[in-house]
């Protein structure tokens, strides 16, 4: 099948009315303060930027907004847990194409647990590939999500799906990830993985502290900073160290 043109989500604003307190978290972050529109790629969308940048925050609000639990999963899963959900969602509104897609999921790494948890208590697991995600590494769990729940036609928010994920494996999910879009499906994903990151022709929007810009993956600090590592690996150990043992 072609690729998607237009995208099931095409944008992600500030709502003209929001009530918005520039003090309190999450806008006291800086990214977060300055998303009055984001425009997605009708294929793969990239979300990049140091931790605590503000890109897992507005992956939780556009879940939200969208109809997802914060915990993750489909729109069906619904748990409470101890976590608190930031009120960003309230104050976003989302641009959608057309037509609506078929399947539509959240993977979010740090609450894949209780995901997978839930999954065991209701026993619906058919989809998933027949077996307990518990009863598989964390790895494998992530793929059998990619593998056999995802079936095409979709929008997937996959939150730093990267965190289970050997780079062999790395390399499956992107494998994966591309036969998706083949079948018409979008992904946006907030990730520190530049394996995922070379994906062709994917939207890469950084978040940081002078706010949300839209970068090529060569100018990405997760291709600059591993390229030179792998390049140079031994003088960079040694002025590693040495700085360490300075310190």
């Amino acid at each position: 099948m072609a690729r998607r043109t237009k995208p099931y989500l095409l944008r992600a604003m500030l709502r003209p009315d929001a009530e918005v307190d520039y003090e309190a978290y999450p806008f006291s972050i800086p990214a977060v303060r300055d998303i009055e529109s984001i425009d997605f790629h009708p294929n793969v969308t990239f979300l990049v930027g140091e931790n605590g940048a503000g890109k897992s925050t507005v992956m939780e609000g556009i879940a939200v907004a969208l109809g997802f639990g914060a915990e993750g999963g489909t729109k069906n899963v619904r748990f409470e847990s101890a976590g608190s959900i930031s009120a960003l969602h309230d104050n976003l509104r989302l641009a959608r194409g057309f037509p609506r897609p078929r399947d539509e999921y959240f993977l979010r790494a740090e609450s894949f647990f209780n995901v997978a948890s839930y999954m065991d208590e209701t026993g619906y697991l058919d989809s998933y590939g027949g077996q307990s995600l518990h009863a598989q590494s964390h790895g494998e769990s992530f793929m059998a999500v990619l593998l056999n729940k995802f079936r095409g036609n979709g929008i997937y928010l996959l939150d730093e799906p990267e965190a289970a994920l050997s780079p062999n494996r790395q390399l499956a999910a992107l494998s994966a990830i591309h036969q998706l879009v083949e079948d018409q499906s979008q992904f946006i994903i907030a990730t520190h993985s530049p394996i995922l990151l070379s994906y062709p022709n994917a939207k890469i929007i950084l978040f940081d502290k002078s706010g949300v810009t839209e970068v090529s993956y060569e100018d990405t600090e997760h291709y600059a900073v591993t390229r030179d590592f792998l390049n140079n690996y031994p003088r960079r150990l040694e002025q590693l160290l040495e700085d360490d043992a300075d310190a």
